[in-house]
């Protein structure tokens, strides 16, 4: 059963060379953009490649503001500061997610609580943060907090997994009833959407990644999303120093970060926005046919799109029967030179999250068991 699908993956990508899981595409675009970047001099924080993308991705977003960051785990840190989180905060995210999400947090001095994900979008469950708010939360001077430990719950992060949306339908009513601001992971879901509404902008902020391995890439590279003016001009001043803007003078008013994207970054990630529908077609064709594929085998279960949402198949995933077969089919796809994966520890299960306070992990525990990655790279086969 293996065979196949090793066959399958190798027709695909029309190769019998090594297959790694997601590979950036790059063409004579994206080498002319970076040039006139290098042209320009202009390849630090400051050129008009940086202001270029944020307006060209807020549109595309159909968001207000975009302001983009070095990388995403930087994005995230500032959205969670502009949220309101401050030092001693808990914030409420999932199990089952990459470790910047958590690290993010920690990176404000503040402490995740982990929440278990559902079944059908492997993110946030609303029905077990509504459980975990209901027996461990509690308002007090228009501010919720812990009644476990007094700690203020300053916030909600929940990430779209794979680049399948969460169920924000029910997450934003329950996060506006406990007066708790949510905070998007989008860093996988570029171009993902929940109903009409892209990933990244259903939150008070939502932020998004440009790494190597992303959809599209600028080698590094980050953004936080806002319909916000003044979250959006907040958060340009704080990821460039905190600098008071004059002609010569050097006067930064609070503590900031230089977090900005450099233009020579810029430059490559406004070639690739502009190639941006072509690559999600190309992976909805990859995953169009993984799920013919996986329809006609009974030994695993291909990852689909939740009803209602679009999502970018950012990574294509199988749930298999067990650990077991999971650990079976990682071994015989790498040894055959094609990269899988399996999902990521669950947070809490690290040595630098185990003090965190946790709901229950049954369906994050058994997606663990179970997950394999397979490539995922948007090389059109024609």
């Amino acid at each position: 059963m293996y065979s196949d699908l090793i066959s399958f993956i190798r027709d695909w990508y029309q190769t019998d060379d090594y297959i790694p899981l997601h590979e950036p595409r790059f063409k004579k675009i994206d080498r002319e953009y970076v040039a006139d970047a290098i042209d320009s001099t202009f390849v630090s924080s400051v050129g008009e490649y940086v202001n270029r993308f944020e307006r060209e991705l807020a549109a595309y977003l159909g968001a207000r503001r975009a302001v983009v960051t070095v990388n995403g785990t930087a994005a995230l840190e500032v959205a969670l500061r502009l949220a309101g989180v401050k030092a001693g905060d808990e914030v409420i995210t999932q199990p089952l997610t990459f470790v910047a999400t958590a690290n993010a947090i920690a990176h404000n001095n503040a402490c995740p609580v982990f929440v278990d994900v559902n079944r059908d979008t492997l993110g946030l469950c609303p029905d077990a943060l509504e459980k975990f708010l209901d027996q461990n939360a509690e308002q007090r001077g228009g501010q919720t907090f812990n009644k476990t430990t007094g700690k203020p719950i300053s916030a909600i992060v929940p990430m779209h997994t794979f680049g399948h949306p969460c169920h924000m339908d029910r997450l934003i009513p329950l996060a506006e009833q406990w007066k708790i601001p949510i905070v998007e992971d989008a860093a996988e879901s570029l171009g993902s959407m929940f109903l009409t509404h892209h990933c990244g902008t259903l939150g008070k902020l939502g932020v998004l990644s440009f790494n190597g391995n992303k959809t599209i890439t600028c080698g590094g590279g980050g953004a936080i999303i806002t319909n916000d003016d003044a979250l959006a001009d907040r958060a340009k001043h704080l990821t460039t120093t905190a600098k008071v803007d004059h002609r010569w003078e050097f006067v930064h008013d609070e503590i900031g970060y230089n977090y900005r994207l450099p233009n020579l970054n810029a430059a490559l990630a406004c070639a690739q926005l502009g190639q941006l529908e072509g690559l999600l077609r190309d992976k909805r064709k990859l995953a169009a046919a993984y799920l013919d594929f996986f329809s006609e085998t009974s030994w695993c279960d291909y990852v689909r799109e939740p009803d209602g949402c679009t999502s970018n198949y950012w990574l294509n995933a199988v749930i298999t029967s067990d650990k077991k077969q999971r650990d079976a089919l990682l071994n015989i796809t790498n040894d055959s030179g094609i990269m899988t994966r399996p999902v990521w520890q669950l947070m809490p299960d690290l040595k630098i999250y185990k003090h965190c306070q946790i709901g229950s992990l049954k369906n994050a525990r058994w997606f663990q068991d179970r997950i394999v990655n397979l490539p995922s790279s948007a090389r059109n086969n024609g």
